[in-house]
């Protein structure tokens, strides 16, 4: 079959590769109709995620008709359509009984991102993550191996186009955990840094649950113009002001600052040249530019939730102030199998249009050209989806 591989950092090769085959009893072999590429993956791309090896199949947003089905999997059949939650879960070991999938104890063998040496259980494998996330082949391919397939795999009405569903593999909730998460509500006031796909779904999810002001922190004009335009934002493109955070509070009543923020971006924002040196140095996991952001724009009482990725130990991570302000913080991957029904229901019900933020659609053979220009930002590029 064809497949993205990866070959170090900004090279990626579409290449014939051994087609997948059934390993466990309740693996399905997916067929691939649509694959996206996640702001993410660019972590990968760019290099900046240990342990990706040579000939690493990326791709965690992905979907496609069912092909072969191992002899335990009872929950899909040959020849159905599905999407697949990027997390890998088991469905029934205790984390995935509390609903918190993303801590599945049964799926990774490895550790994650962890530093912290106790002996604790890993959390989910995940979908062309490195082996950090146990290594499992990503769906930016033409088939691939789902693992779990009784409990991972959700079917969603046939009438529906790939694009109507393919987001909610993992942009679509992950936004919305990370508006739950905000504790978002009518009447909300927000601050969302970072406007790609997570950010632009964040934006969309926090107008579904009333939000009234929402403030959009980004450098792209382009992409705060969409946001702008598609869900209401008050764009604040962070070249223009010293500091957006107080940009944003001078906005709000009594200059109390925003209900909530929501940190989008992760560990490759763009930090002072100190925090840029020692992340190249590798003397620090993660650059906290974004993070000390929503630090200084929620008000008191106010929680920041984070579903940008980070890594490691953090410059200046403004601990006092948050306990001076009684902050709470909400974060990690996210838990997407429970929150399925309920987003597919409002896309059905026409209340969410994740597909409006596609700028770019490729085959996968050009998936090379699609990271490229996802990664400078050509053309506009809000989210490019791939067609094996």
């Amino acid at each position: 079959m064809r497949a993205l591989t990866y070959h170090g950092s900004h090279d990626v090769r579409v290449e014939t590769v051994p087609d997948p085959t059934i390993l466990e009893d309740d693996d399905i072999i997916l067929r691939v109709t649509s694959t996206a590429i996640c702001g993410s993956d660019l972590h990968l791309y760019r290099g900046s995620i240990p342990q990706v090896k040579e000939g690493d199949i990326f791709g965690h947003e992905f979907l496609g008709e069912v092909v072969e089905t191992g002899r335990g999997v009872t929950a899909v059949s040959k020849g159905e359509r599905v999407i697949v939650p990027f997390v890998i879960a088991c469905g029934s070991c205790f984390f995935c009984n509390m609903d918190l999938h993303a801590a599945c104890e049964t799926t990774n063998p490895g550790r994650g991102a962890i530093l912290n040496k106790k002996q604790i259980p890993s959390g989910a494998a995940l979908f062309g993550y490195s082996h950090l996330y146990g290594g499992v082949p990503g769906g930016q391919a033409e088939y691939v191996r789902v693992p779990k397939a009784n409990a991972g795999p959700f079917r969603f009405p046939q009438e529906l186009d790939d694009e109507k569903v393919l987001f909610m593999t993992d942009i679509l909730p992950t936004g919305y955990q990370a508006v739950v998460n905000a504790g978002v509500r009518p009447g909300s006031s927000l601050a969302i840094f970072g406007a790609g796909p997570v950010g632009l779904m964040s934006a969309a999810c926090a107008r579904l649950l009333g939000a009234e002001d929402i403030y959009m922190v980004d450098d792209d004009e382009h992409r705060l113009e969409f946001a702008a335009r598609t869900y209401g934002v008050i764009p604040i493109n962070f070249n223009q002001y010293d500091d957006p955070a107080h940009a944003i509070i001078e906005q709000t009543p009594g200059y109390r600052g925003v209900d909530a923020a929501i940190d989008a971006v992760g560990f490759e924002a763009k930090g002072s040249t100190t925090e840029t040196v020692l992340k190249n140095l590798k003397l620090e996991g993660s650059i906290g530019k974004a993070l000390r952001q929503c630090i200084a724009v929620v008000r008191r009482g106010g929680t920041v939730s984070v579903p940008g990725v980070y890594a490691g130990f953090i410059h200046g991570f403004l601990f006092g102030d948050a306990f001076d302000k009684g902050l709470t913080f909400k974060m990690g991957q996210t838990h997407v199998h429970p929150l399925l029904p309920t987003l597919l229901e409002h896309i059905v019900r026409g209340e969410l249009h994740p597909d409006v933020i596609i700028s770019h659609r490729m085959s996968l053979e050009q998936a090379a050209d699609g990271y490229r220009m996802f990664d400078r930002k050509e053309q506009n590029c809000r989210k490019v989806i791939l067609r094996p």
